[in-house]
């Protein structure tokens, strides 16, 4: 498995990527507005503008976008990003670190491997310690955060989306 900030040669999976939610009518949790994008060439260019503070999009804060490979098949599996800080949202419902896997790869552990590798990521960023959110009763991304060291906080409910939101953060020294 490898962790890449997208490029071009990606194009192909990422449109597949996206397909496979739209298709389930699910959320694209730390895709950094995929949903959004018809071209993955677009995709790509506004999630590098949205690396750097002085092109970052207005409303949001820098990010590092992610995709998790599979190597054998050069498959993306996951998606998940690093916010380098937090904007008021964010610091009460969003977290550092947003994430998600390909509805046909859950339940292989894929998630918990990918959130383990971008912690030092985090690290490097210089995050001492990182907040990840995730609805009540996702049991999977609940899982997910506990194998990774996370401690529960708090429950929050964030009313634009109607749902309770648990808080856990990760010391990462």
């Amino acid at each position: 498995m490898e962790l890449i900030e997208p490029t071009e040669r990606f194009e192909n999976q990422i449109r597949l990527y996206r397909k496979e939610f739209l298709d389930c009518k699910d959320s694209m949790d730390g895709t950094g507005g995929l949903e959004t994008f018809e071209s993955p060439k677009e995709w790509i260019e506004y999630s590098k503008r949205n690396k750097d503070p002085l092109t970052v999009s207005k409303g949001l804060v820098p990010a590092t976008q992610y995709i998790f490979v599979r190597e054998e098949d050069m498959k993306i599996v996951g998606m998940i990003q690093i916010r380098h800080y937090f904007n008021d949202y964010l610091k009460r419902f969003g977290g550092h670190i947003g994430y998600s896997i390909a509805p046909s790869e859950r339940r292989k552990g894929y998630a918990t491997m990918m959130l383990k590798t971008v912690l030092p990521k985090c690290r490097e960023l210089g995050l001492e310690k990182v907040l990840i959110t995730c609805n009540k009763g996702n049991e999977g991304s609940r899982r997910t955060i506990l194998n990774n060291g996370g401690i529960y906080e708090s429950a929050v409910y964030e009313p634009d989306e109607k749902v309770y939101i648990e808080r856990y953060w990760i010391d990462l020294n």
